[in-house]
C-alpha cells in the first residue's frame, strides 16, 4: 500500500516548501512510517529540496542583478522568474 502523499506544488513558496520538507524529515526520522511510506516521503522531500534549491538559485540571481545608481540607492532587481 503507497503512502498518500500529494505531488511537490510548483507554486510553493520557498517558506512553504521547506516547512513541507522538515516535516518529511522528521516523519522520516522517526521512523514511524512503514517502508512503502517511507519511500513515498523520500521521493516527495527530493522533489521539495531541489524546488527550494531552485528557490534560492533564483533569489541569488536577483540579489547579483541589484544595480547601484549614481545617488548610491539601489535601482529595482529585474524578475528572476517567480513571483
Amino acid at each position: 500500500m503507497t503512502a498518500d502523499v500529494p505531488k511537490t506544488d510548483p507554486d510553493l513558496s520557498f517558506e512553504e516548501a521547506l516547512s513541507r520538507l522538515e516535516n518529511i524529515v522528521s516523519r522520516l526520522e522517526s521512523g514511524q512510517a512503514p517502508l512503502e511510506e517511507s519511500i513515498t516521503l523520500y521521493e516527495e522531500g527530493a522533489r521539495l529540496k531541489a524546488l527550494c534549491e531552485e528557490r534560492l538559485k533564483a533569489a541569488q540571481l536577483r540579489v547579483e542583478q541589484i544595480v547601484v545608481g549614481p545617488d548610491g540607492k539601489a535601482a529595482r532587481a529585474e524578475s528572476a522568474g517567480f513571483e
